[in-house]
């Protein structure tokens, strides 16, 4: 037996061998049910249990990795959400840690527990490091890593095992209910075409080029009606009086846009000139990072883009929107000028990722550096965001704008993908092998009723913040679980729902929610102290 521990103590064999135990386990299906990303946690937790560790700057890296990208993924729509709807993601993050709150004070008070104990098991029921950090700073008692040790491990398989049974349970159609309910994401995002007969005089006899709309309206007209005739909208097309536009937008833009122009109208689109539609995938090298302005594709290809669908989700036509490779274009032109346009975007096709490891480690050292920063809450101390809340404010922003100097944040979808699964294989085995540490010891000395509070102080947030975005919000099964996880702050929960449907609606809620989960329970674990 003393090779196996000569074995196990080089610190990249136990690595990969928790990894290749974990997946494999991970894979095994029980009725259509696996554990998924769960796997390599309960691997590591058994080896930790026999004190065996992963090093924490493994289990780092590997947080940090997952969450950038899915900062990266979000972060395109991210802002743009939060001044709409999107809003609704953060206030049932916000509702998800108070309960928790109110019910570790209740809990603390039926079992008798100390403070730094009970505020230790909510931080570790919300898988909170930054939150542990404050319990520690604010109760000056190292009780409270105790409580976090024997909540974490309830934290992180509980809210597992919640996202993939209960869909299961409630025998859930995830792709209909998205559809069904409502859509934070994007209600107020999706294009709208209507037609708009111009009755405005000053718009008579004027191209659309002389008419420069994109700076006053957020919208595209993809084509002219003037009588019998359909008439491809370029650049140089002539408008006049009577003209029917074929106008695609959000609602709000069409309709300040028709109170300028005209008055909507019902037409029969009927194709008598041969004007098709037709959707393009993104997919050649040369075009990917290219906005539609760069492209000029009215005035070399005679073709209008009309919409840009991205992840499921349709947007308006934005001429400075950076193309991704697997955005979907709608395209409106003749026949020969779409398969010409057709040709320019799938040419060349990329078959290798692309991440850029310039940019990423740019992205990592910036979220790094934000997330030692500290934060002075007046009365309070100060918190920092760690390595998990400093990366994805940067991913978020940086990912926003797309590309910031020589920094490069759009990667393509499989790039973002093998980001985020090696970051949580390597989070995942970390965390496991520190929750494995001297839990049963813990729990032998300590007693039932810590195992008994750190359930529940677990369950009624997971149950009381799904009814909250189920009930109370009605947004989509996918969405509260995604909300939920963000609330509940749990890197592995949102690996086991990604795993549940090819959508990026997930991460988006759980990027909207856990940066007011993340400060929240950070603030709260100093304000308990004084209410316990």
């Amino acid at each position: 037996m003393r090779w196996i521990e000569g074995f196990l103590e080089e610190p990249l064999l136990l690595l990969f061998l928790i990894l290749f135990l974990g997946s494999w386990l991970g894979q095994i299906k029980v009725k259509g049910l696996s554990l998924g990303s769960a796997g390599v946690l309960l691997i590591a937790m058994i080896f930790g249990h026999f004190g065996l560790q992963v090093s924490p700057i493994v289990q780092n890296l590997g947080l940090s990795l997952f969450i950038v990208a899915v900062g990266l993924q979000a972060g395109p729509r991210f802002f743009r959400m939060i001044r709409t709807s999107g809003m609704i993601f953060g206030l049932i993050s916000i509702l998800t840690v108070l309960l928790a709150a109110v019910t570790t004070v209740i809990v603390s008070k039926v079992f008798n527990l100390s403070k730094a104990l009970s505020i230790g098991i909510m931080t570790g029921a919300l898988t909170s490091t930054p939150g542990l950090a404050a319990a520690l700073q604010a109760t000056n008692d190292p009780v409270a890593s105790v409580g976090y040790g024997i909540a974490y491990p309830f934290g992180v398989i509980a809210v597992v095992l919640f996202v993939q049974l209960l869909p299961r349970v409630l025998k859930v159609d995830l792709y209909k209910d998205l559809q069904q309910k409502i859509n934070p994401i994007s209600n107020e995002e999706s294009p709208e075409m209507i037609t708009i007969e111009v009755t405005n005089p000053s718009i008579n006899k004027k191209t659309l080029q002389e008419l420069n709309l994109h700076k006053n309206y957020s919208v595209v007209i993809s084509r002219v009606i003037r009588g019998r005739r359909s008439i491809i909208a370029l650049s140089d097309t002539v408008l006049l009086n009577g003209d029917r536009l074929v106008t695609v937008g959000t609602k709000s833009e069409l309709d300040k846009f028709c109170e300028y122009a005209g008055r909507r109208v019902k037409v029969d689109l009927q194709n008598v000139d041969h004007i098709k539609l037709r959707k393009v995938v993104v997919d050649a090298y040369d075009i990917i990072g290219k906005n539609i302005k760069e492209l000029n594709l009215r005035r070399d290809y005679g073709v209008t883009v009309t919409r840009i669908e991205r992840g499921g989700i349709e947007y308006s036509q934005n001429s400075r929107m950076r193309l991704e490779r697997g955005d979907v274009l709608t395209i409106v032109s003749s026949e020969d000028r779409l398969d010409d346009v057709e040709k320019l975007f799938t040419r060349d096709k990329l078959t290798v990722t692309n991440v850029h490891i310039f940019s990423l480690s740019i992205i990592l050292l910036l979220g790094i550096l934000l997330g030692m920063l500290p934060i002075t809450l007046p009365g309070l101390g100060t918190i920092t965001l760690g390595v998990a809340g400093g990366p994805l404010f940067v991913a978020l922003i940086i990912g926003h704008f797309g590309k910031l100097g020589p920094i490069k944040a759009r990667y393509y979808q499989p790039s973002n993908q093998v980001i985020g699964d090696i970051g949580l294989a390597l989070f995942l085995a970390g965390a496991g092998t520190t929750a494995g540490q001297g839990i049963v010891t813990v729990i032998q000395d300590e007693g039932i009723r810590l195992v008994l509070a750190g359930a529940i102080i677990t369950v009624v947030p997971i149950f009381g913040g799904f009814l909250i975005a189920r009930k109370i919000f009605h947004l989509s099964m996918i969405h509260s679980l995604g909300a939920l996880c963000g609330g509940m702050t749990s890197t592995p929960g949102l690996g086991a729902v990604n795993q549940l449907m090819e959508s990026e609606d997930p991460a988006i809620a759980y990027a909207a929610a856990y940066p007011f989960a993340l400060i929240l329970v950070a603030v709260i674990s100093q304000l308990l102290i004084f209410i316990i």
